[in-house]
């Protein structure tokens, strides 16, 4: 007999049934019933969602996010929504995360009460990151003024005031991305007080500021003996397509031993381009044998963008006018 598909019901009946086990291979079965919801399949989750066992909620929450990171078809925006005022923490922190990437201003005023007076740290900490794409969307003129001035004005509250140091940090991260003439003293302070974490937020900020004037401080955190620092540096030196950091970024992928940066250094180069970046990708791909299916898909992704970048380049260059 043919197995038939699982419904919504069944999916909410396999939450409820705390003697199943809840791995990922076994959620991805119901992953889509959570996606695109209507307001009634919406009712009837809200309906038993406080009788799942924490757990296993959480686990829910966590597979949606890393399945929406992995098929951006998906969409949990209705139940991300929903849980933004979920009694528990983690629901709510989860929440966040699955509207990363949704543009809308009428989620300003939310991630901002949650920011600012959430009793739990975990969603401040997320909200306060979340802000700061909110942040480059005004930049961009994306958001309304009002609400980008909102923002910005409670990140630099809490980036000089609140008693959390890691909400802080992430303050400034956030506000890397904002034009305000308050930040780039904020980002040299947080650089200079020299401690890992600190030095880390202070160099993803200087990334997203876009300033060629912090060059020189990202290309110092690309040789610092911490990973994390290396890590931040890295994905900024892809962010501002600094040429300057080729060399660096190079040997790293012979030499690099976290894996987590070296996997940042292939995509930052990819975003680079230059000078041997191709062979270098092609000849470190070769390394890897067809059991290692992540990091040849990896590679192959970061060629592909490799492709798109030169592509880019070779535009700008036929756009040059030299008498201008």
């Amino acid at each position: 007999m043919p197995q038939t598909e699982p419904s919504l019901q069944e999916a909410l009946d396999f939450l409820l049934d705390e003697d199943q086990g809840i791995d990922g291979g076994l959620l991805f079965r119901y992953t889509s019933f959570f996606s695109d919801l209507i307001p009634a399949q919406l009712k009837s989750i809200l309906k038993i969602w406080d009788e799942i066992a924490l757990p296993r909620r959480h686990a829910l929450l966590a597979h949606l996010k890393k399945e929406l990171s992995f098929d951006l078809l998906y969409s949990f925006e209705v139940l991300g929504r929903a849980l933004l005022k979920d009694a528990d923490p983690l629901p709510r922190s989860f929440a966040i995360r699955l509207l990363d990437d949704c543009e809308d201003d009428n989620l300003v005023a939310d991630f901002l009460k949650i920011a600012e007076s959430d009793s739990s740290f975990e969603p401040r900490a997320e909200a306060v990151s979340a802000l700061g794409a909110y942040i480059y969307y005004g930049e961009v003129d994306e958001l309304s003024p009002e609400n980008l001035k909102k923002i910005e004005d409670t990140l630099l509250a809490i980036a000089q005031t609140d008693k959390n140091i890691e909400l802080r940090q992430r303050a400034v991260e956030s506000l890397g991305f904002s034009s305000r003439k308050e930040v780039p003293a904020l980002i040299e302070e947080a650089w200079q007080r020299g401690t890992t974490a600190w030095k880390g937020y202070a160099v993803l900020a200087m990334g997203r500021s876009h300033d060629k004037g912090w060059e020189e401080q990202i290309l110092e955190a690309l040789l610092d003996e911490s990973e994390i620092v290396r890590l931040a540096a890295t994905r900024a030196a892809g962010i501002m397509s600094l040429a300057s950091a080729r060399t660096i970024l190079l040997t790293a992928l012979r030499e690099e031993k976290d894996e987590a940066v070296l996997m940042a250094s292939i995509w930052s180069l990819s975003e680079i381009g230059g000078e041997d970046v191709r062979e270098y990708m092609l000849a470190l791909l070769d390394q890897f044998d067809e059991s290692e299916e992540e990091q040849i898909e990896y590679i192959e992704e970061a060629l592909a963008n490799l492709d798109f970048t030169e592509d880019v380049q070779s535009l700008d260059l036929f756009d040059f006018d030299p008498e201008v």
